[in-house]
């Protein structure tokens, strides 16, 4: 499954030989956007190389975690990202994650891209409906996710690492 960004980007499911490409993304999504992630980037900094790959690994086959990357080509680095998962509570979406876009590649097109492959994928393994969850106040990221067709669902939760803070939950169709 790979989508077309521009003539020298495509969107596909991470393969192990993405993992040293893939730690570099993970780092500096961490170092860009503390608050959206489970993880500080002084942990995943510490985390072992081979930890990095058995994620990616994990996540290039199968039907329970998948995650995609938008990549350039030609060895350059990784410009975004997006996972999906399925959760036992709810075994009829699949949950975007670790969604991610380079600042200087937002507003092209890769996240509608990215979310696409989570949805192909989510459908292959016959999940009909996508959710994730946004920190409250990250209006630009809410706004973002409307443009491609995710709802508040009125549904709010503890950030899973700063208590203090609160999620919104979104939805839609994959």
């Amino acid at each position: 499954m790979t989508s077309t960004l521009a003539p020298t980007s495509a969107v596909h499911r991470v393969t192990p030989e993405d993992a040293a490409r893939m730690r570099a993304l993970r780092l500096e999504m961490l170092a860009d956007s503390p608050l959206a992630f489970l993880e500080t980037l002084a942990q995943a900094a510490a985390r072992p190389h081979a930890d990095f790959r058995r994620r990616i690994v994990q996540a290039s086959a199968g039907g329970q975690l998948a995650q995609f990357v938008a990549d350039p080509g030609a060895a350059g680095r990784l410009i975004g990202h997006a996972g999906g998962t399925v959760l036992p509570e709810e075994p009829a979406a699949t949950v975007v994650f670790a969604v991610y876009i380079t600042p200087a590649h937002r507003g092209r097109g890769v996240l509608a891209s990215l979310v696409d492959a989570v949805a192909q994928w989510s459908l292959s393994r016959g999940r009909r409906e996508l959710m994730l969850e946004v920190v409250v106040g990250n209006d630009r990221a809410v706004r973002a996710y409307e443009r491609l067709g995710f709802e508040d669902t009125g549904v709010r939760v503890p950030h899973p690492v700063i208590p203090a803070l609160q999620e919104l939950q979104m939805r839609r169709r994959a």
